[in-house]
Formats: structure tokens, C-alpha cells, sequence
């Protein structure tokens, strides 16, 4: 079984569409929706925004289902240099928690500094950092390969690390120090908080973000939410062998 996740229902109608025998039912207070693509078992959920809905509705869907690999989808925000425009994709090759830490006279610092990681299991600590895949094997005939371009030529794919935050980054300032420290190429508010579960149930998770802005300034006239999902689904479907 495949878990999707995304926050918000636009950012996974267009997969919702392609599902087929489907059925409905209720966990922590959203609506799932369990059906099938390419004769994959597929459970669709939308979690709400930020880590702890993010966090929630996954740790339910894990705890009550048979997935055995989980992809995350949706928007978010390019950082400047990443050579990504809107209505490009951005594929994580790990997940960084980018506010969870202290604020010290120097600066922020993150979990290493406090001293206790976010997780330790398997002789391992994680602090701020989460691991990701970039494919998953469905079965011996189905695989996502999202390190193979994806898409119809009209939009451009780049991987690299993704920053997971609470508050959203809407000033040069923050935008330089976030890139300073961590080399993001995307900015989120639940990628981490997904990675961090799946790491506790030993599940690979893939994501995949449609970028709607460059991050910097807070702008929203300058966004393309639709373009970006639009494009994020479409490249999720042709991986998986589905034309939209």
C-alpha cells in the first residue's frame, strides 16, 4: 500500500481523479480515501497545514494501514540561486527541521546544541535532520523514480535538501540565513514532521513539491499555487507510469 499526503485537497484533487474503486472514511478528524492506480493499493489523505496536522494524520495512517511507502506532495517556495521558477518541481533528497532548536546571543542553533535529539532509534540520533528517498518500489512492475526527469518538457526538475518551518519566510533576511546554514532548495511547513514519523515506522517517503514562489519578500500576488500543484501531480502520475 501507498500512503499520499498532501495539506490542502488542490494539491492532490488531480490524483484523487485518478483513483479508482474508491472509498471513504474518517481518521483523527479528516477524511481518507482508499483506491487503486496501476493495481497499487492507494490511501490519499490530506493532513492540514503545518508539522503537528502533518505528524498526526500520518502517525494514524501508518498506525491503522499496511503502507509501505509514503509520498508527499504538494507546494512550496524555491530559494533564490536554486535555479527553480515557478511552476518547477523540487524533489527532497533529505528533510531539515529549519526552526527547531534554541536562539542563542549568536543566533539560532539547532537540536545538536540542546543536546537531545528529535529521535533515536537503531543505535542512531536525529536532531534536525531527516532522511528521504528519491524512488520508491511499489511492486516488481511499478516504481516512482522521481531522479529521472518527469513531465511534458515544460517545467523543470532539480533535488536537493528541503527546510521544513513553523513561520513561513517572508524577509531577505531570514531567506539568507535560512540559505547560509542549510543550502535549501525548498522551503515547507510539513515535509520534516512526515519524514521524522516515517523514520519511526521504518517507511521510505518520497516528496515532491510544485514551486508557487521564490522565497524572499512575502508576496502573494506574485504566487502560482495552481501552476505549481498542477505540475507537481503531473509529474508524481508520469512517474508512475499514469498520463494525467
Amino acid at each position: 500500500m501507498l500512503a499520499i499526503f498532501s495539506s490542502m485537497q488542490f494539491e492532490s484533487a488531480a490524483i484523487l481523479k485518478h483513483l479508482k474503486n474508491v472509498n471513504t472514511g474518517e481518521i483523527a478528524g479528516k477524511t481518507f480515501y482508499k483506491g487503486r492506480l496501476r493495481a497499487i493499493d492507494i490511501i490519499l489523505l490530506n493532513t492540514g497545514i503545518g508539522k503537528v496536522n502533518a505528524a498526526v494524520s500520518a502517525a494514524c495512517i501508518l498506525e491503522r494501514f499496511p503502507v509501505e511507502n509514503v509520498i508527499n506532495l504538494g507546494v512550496g517556495g524555491a530559494y533564490p540561486g536554486a535555479g527553480l521558477q515557478k511552476g518547477d518541481i523540487a524533489v527532497a533528497t533529505r528533510e531539515i527541521y529549519g526552526d527547531e532548536g534554541v536562539i542563542t546571543s549568536r543566533g539560532y542553533e539547532g537540536m545538536e546544541t540542546i543536546g537531545i535529539p528529535l529521535l533515536q532509534m537503531d543505535g542512531r540520533r536525529y536532531f534536525n535532520e531527516f532522511p528521504v528517498s528519491a524512488s520508491l518500489l511499489l511492486a516488481p512492475s511499478a516504481k516512482v523514480d522521481m531522479t529521472v526527469p518527469a513531465g511534458r518538457g515544460d517545467f523543470k526538475m532539480k533535488s536537493g535538501s528541503f527546510v521544513t518551518v513553523s513561520a513561513a519566510t517572508g524577509t531577505r533576511r531570514r531567506t539568507e540565513e535560512l540559505q547560509r546554514r542549510f543550502k535549501p532548495v525548498c522551503e515547507n511547513m510539513e515535509g520534516a514532521a512526515i519524514a521524522q514519523v516515517c523514520a519511526i515506522y521504518k517507511i521510505p517517503m518520497l516528496e515532491v513539491r510544485g514551486i508557487s514562489n521564490i522565497v524572499g519578500i512575502r508576496d502573494k500576488r506574485k504566487w502560482n499555487l495552481e501552476l505549481a500543484s498542477e505540475n507537481c501531480q503531473r509529474a508524481v502520475l508520469d512517474a508512475m507510469g499514469i498520463k494525467p
